[in-house]
């Protein structure tokens, strides 16, 4: 495989790569820690995930429970020292996931509650969304490389097979990473549908 085709399927891979980390963070009524990935704390004055700094756990399917730890010592924060538990629950509330945190002191728990049809259709709206934005990288990715080898064999570096040899690859790899993109929406809706 030459380097242009390397980097091509690299660039799709990435874009899909990309999709289902945005599926991941998706609240779709169903627990899932992944929502907390884009939760940035003020720890000490540095941005910091919230699963560098505390025990994230789902006891059930509608609960997530963050237990953070002292840095120091690496065990559960005692409940006298509540400043971290304050940070993260102002981060939770500053950020986008709708939830409203519950701390009890020592913790704080994440209830989510159940979706109405009326969200759930929202929610797929947006996942149908990022799955045709994902297949648009793909096929940019797919423009991009073509213009290459075209570029190539203008140059005289590859022959007239070769850029149609060329052309019907990177059309394959096309095809294969829109049907992921495809899949991994059809999985997700699936998903918030039957919750």
């Amino acid at each position: 495989m030459d380097d242009l085709m390397k980097r091509c399927n690299e660039k799709m891979d990435k874009a899909v790569k990309a999709l289902d980390s945005e599926y991941a963070s998706i609240r779709a009524g169903r627990a899932n820690p992944a929502v907390l990935n884009k939760v940035q704390v003020d720890y000490y004055g540095v941005p910091t995930p919230i699963s560098q700094m505390a025990a994230v756990s789902v006891p059930d399917a509608r609960t997530i429970l963050i237990q953070p730890w002292d840095a120091s010592t690496l065990i559960t924060i005692q409940p006298w020292d509540a400043t971290l538990i304050k940070e993260i629950e102002k981060a939770i509330l500053s950020s986008d996931i709708g939830i409203t945190p519950n701390n009890d002191g020592k913790s704080i728990r994440l209830n989510f509650p159940p979706l109405t049809e009326e969200r759930r259709r929202d929610i797929v709206k947006d996942v149908k969304k990022y799955a045709e934005e994902c297949k648009v990288a793909v096929r940019s990715v797919r423009r991009d490389i073509i213009e290459k080898y075209k570029a190539q064999k203008k140059n005289g570096e590859i022959t007239e097979d070769d850029l149609k040899n060329s052309e019907k690859k990177v059309q394959e790899s096309t095809d294969k990473f829109c049907k992921e993109a495809d899949k991994l929406c059809a999985d997700k809706e699936k998903e918030i549908m039957e919750l």
